[in-house]
């Protein structure tokens, strides 16, 4: 199994690699994004490890339960070979009716297939008023590659 683009990665392959996550992240499909992962793939979330493509597909189901009308922006911050740093917000709410913007960095490294071995994520939830949102659904095309995330 591969998923293009490989490393050594450009800018450009970088982004598109940056691109396709967002846009599976924002299925919210656990059995689709993990696939995009190595079978022994190492995670850090949060306070959470997680080791294994079966153990973050449950992940994802367990965050995707509780973080509902979730809805992603990541934006490549660097590139070297096998390696892609990346910058994220996402808004979802909770079973409450409140609405949070998770600010976040994650490390990604890549197999030669162009699956993720590593990704490490560190990430700060701010309480939101539904009004605040600014992250609705999937990206428009119009937007793919474009730095959009303000810091606030």
């Amino acid at each position: 199994m591969s998923r293009p683009p490989f490393p050594p990665f450009t800018e450009e392959s970088a982004r598109l690699k940056v691109q396709a996550a967002e846009d599976a992240w924002n299925t919210r499909d656990p059995d689709k994004v993990a696939m995009a992962y190595t079978e022994d793939t190492v995670w850090r979330n949060r306070d959470e490890f997680v080791t294994g493509r079966d153990a973050v597909r449950a992940f994802l189901r367990r965050k995707w339960d509780r973080e509902l009308d979730y809805a992603l922006r990541k934006e490549l911050w660097g590139v070297l070979g096998n390696r892609i740093a990346v910058r994220f917000q996402y808004e979802c709410h909770d079973a409450s009716g409140q609405w949070w913007r998770s600010y976040g960095n994650e490390q990604w490294e890549f197999d030669e297939a162009g699956l993720m071995r590593r990704r490490e994520a560190s990430i700060n939830d701010v309480r939101i008023t539904e009004s605040e949102r600014r992250i609705f659904g999937t990206r428009p095309e119009s937007d793919h590659g474009v730095d959009v995330l303000p810091l606030r």
